[in-house]
């Protein structure tokens, strides 16, 4: 069986944007893939919006938690991907050189419930099929 590539998902805050795309790629790309999700200034807290969302369509995990980039960097990942503007920008060199590559969406975050549905579908739609064709 061959190893599961290693995805970080980078975003500024990780309470949001990053997590749905996180929660997407371990339940739809489960055969190739597996994600972890950081950001560049972690807020330390998961979007409750964001987390209802993926709870009522079945993606949600325990494990899902805001986390900082620091917690890892070490990890050897087989590609990055920056989901906000400002993570692209302000994106950590790793220690082992890796790809990189930038697919923004745009925060729903303080905004009505259907703008997190509308994120969660844009996620699926345009971010998985370029991990597929990267790694899968």
């Amino acid at each position: 069986m061959t190893q599961k590539k290693q995805i970080l998902i980078l975003c500024t805050g990780n309470s949001c944007r990053s997590i749905m795309a996180e929660a997407l790629i371990n339940a739809k790309l489960s055969d190739c893939a597996e994600a972890q999700s950081s950001g560049v200034k972690a807020s330390g807290t998961v979007n409750p919006n964001a987390q209802k969302l993926l709870t009522d369509n079945g993606l949600w995990r325990d494990e899902y938690h805001s986390k900082l980039i620091e917690t890892v960097l070490d990890t050897p990942f087989d590609l990055v991907v920056t989901v906000c503007d400002n993570a692209k920008e302000t994106c950590p060199m790793f220690p082992k050189a890796v790809k990189t590559i930038h697919v923004g969406f745009e925060d729903p975050s303080g905004k009505e419930y259907a703008e997190y549905e509308k994120t969660l579908k844009l996620i699926e739609q345009q971010l998985l099929p370029v991990i597929k064709k990267e790694l899968c």
